[in-house]
């Protein structure tokens, strides 16, 4: 699996809820076969939100191991990039919903494992 951090300009990080699920996580998905991280994490975040990534601005932020967030008993390893801002027009594809999250305020309970276990602390250790 491959996902991808896109911030805002105040430092907010972008997670979209599936259709049909209730967790929110960072865009991305599984890859297609032959697909490298960098290829899946570029096609799943333009069909999610219409947005075309430039992959030499793909930063890897780490591979993480998590509990999957919408399938029980399931684990999943994802490779996980950054990219500087870019404009979100809205959510498309089995996107129903975009929320901003505030990676130093509260944390809302309905956030997948991988982006509240790994994902925001990873973004806490860079920032220093």
């Amino acid at each position: 699996m491959s996902a991808v951090v896109l911030r805002d300009e105040s430092g907010r990080v972008l997670t979209v809820r599936k259709r049909g699920t209730s967790r929110f996580m960072l865009p991305g998905g599984k890859p297609e076969p032959g697909e490298t991280a960098v290829e899946t994490a570029l096609r799943e975040t333009h069909e999610e939100l219409g947005v075309v990534l430039d992959p030499a601005l793909l930063a890897p932020l780490g591979t993480f191991h998590s509990a999957a967030a919408n399938e029980p008993d399931h684990r999943l390893e994802s490779t996980v990039f950054t990219h500087p801002t870019v404009e979100i027009a809205g959510p498309a594809a089995e996107i129903a919903e975009l929320r901003w999250l505030d990676p130093n305020g509260e944390l809302p309970d309905d956030l997948a494992p991988m982006l509240r276990d790994n994902v925001l602390p990873a973004l806490a250790a860079a920032a220093g």
